[in-house]
């Protein structure tokens, strides 16, 4: 999180992390906050940040440390990790659906702290490589938090419902923008009471603990992404907004 305070006058400052804009919104006079993510992926460095508001100019550097994730084993069904021809384009379909999301870029929603949808215990964290069926690796890019069957989700904070359908890996799936570039994902529920369109309070309920999708049992895969990047839902709830 970057908080810029005590501007005067109409003074609006900008952002960039290395070189892309960073969305900023105000958080009361002369006061402006963005979140920003490092992705996964990145080799360690410390990306340059550089504000502007008139005529001033400060650069920052954020050092980014290597990360200690687990590894675990998982048995699936042969169906679910290797789709025929048919699954294929569907998944490829979905996978546009979901990155055309990404790109877009509006208001500010969120209000205060994000919180977890789910106040139970985490199966699989953030991070974590899994082995499937001995031979096919992956890494989590969200987090696991167990449920019982039909136990209530809710909105990790406010904002509009741009997705809630079914899909081939995330089963009933759903959604959220926050603005800012900032999404929340829902997936694996066992049924949703919301439509694409609904502005969603904290907390609402969105919908039921399941294991639709490719589900070894009844759990939430919550997701959050930052500018597209997948970031850690713990990092973000995390912090004091």
């Amino acid at each position: 999180m970057i908080r810029i305070s005590g501007l005067k006058g109409a003074t609006v400052p900008s952002a960039l992390l290395n070189k892309e804009p960073l969305r900023l919104s105000s958080c009361g006079g002369g006061c402006y906050v963005a979140i920003a993510a490092v992705d996964l992926n990145s080799r360690l460095c410390a990306p340059r940040i550089t504000l502007r508001a008139g005529k001033q100019k400060k650069v920052l550097r954020v050092r980014v440390l290597k990360g200690s994730f687990q590894t675990i084993h998982l048995t699936l069904p042969k169906e679910k990790v290797s789709p025929g021809a048919e699954d294929l384009e569907r998944i490829e379909r979905e996978a546009d659906l979901l990155q055309a999301i990404w790109q877009v870029d509006s208001e500010r929603l969120w209000e205060g702290d994000f919180v977890l949808p789910l106040e139970n215990s985490l199966s699989t964290p953030f991070g974590t490589k899994r082995i499937i069926n001995n031979e096919i690796n992956s890494i989590h890019r969200g987090l696991d938090i167990r449920g019982t069957e039909g136990e209530e989700i809710h909105a990790s904070n406010r904002g509009r419902v741009v997705l809630a359908e079914e899909l081939f890996f995330g089963g009933n799936t759903v959604v959220v923008d926050h603005g800012q570039g900032i999404f929340t994902v829902y997936m694996h529920l066992s049924d949703f009471n919301i439509s694409p369109g609904d502005v969603l309070e904290k907390n609402a309920v969105i919908g039921y603990v399941g294991s639709t999708g490719r589900s070894s049992g009844p759990h939430l895969h919550f997701g959050v992404k930052v500018a597209g990047i997948n970031a850690n839902p713990v990092s973000l709830t995390r912090l004091k907004l």
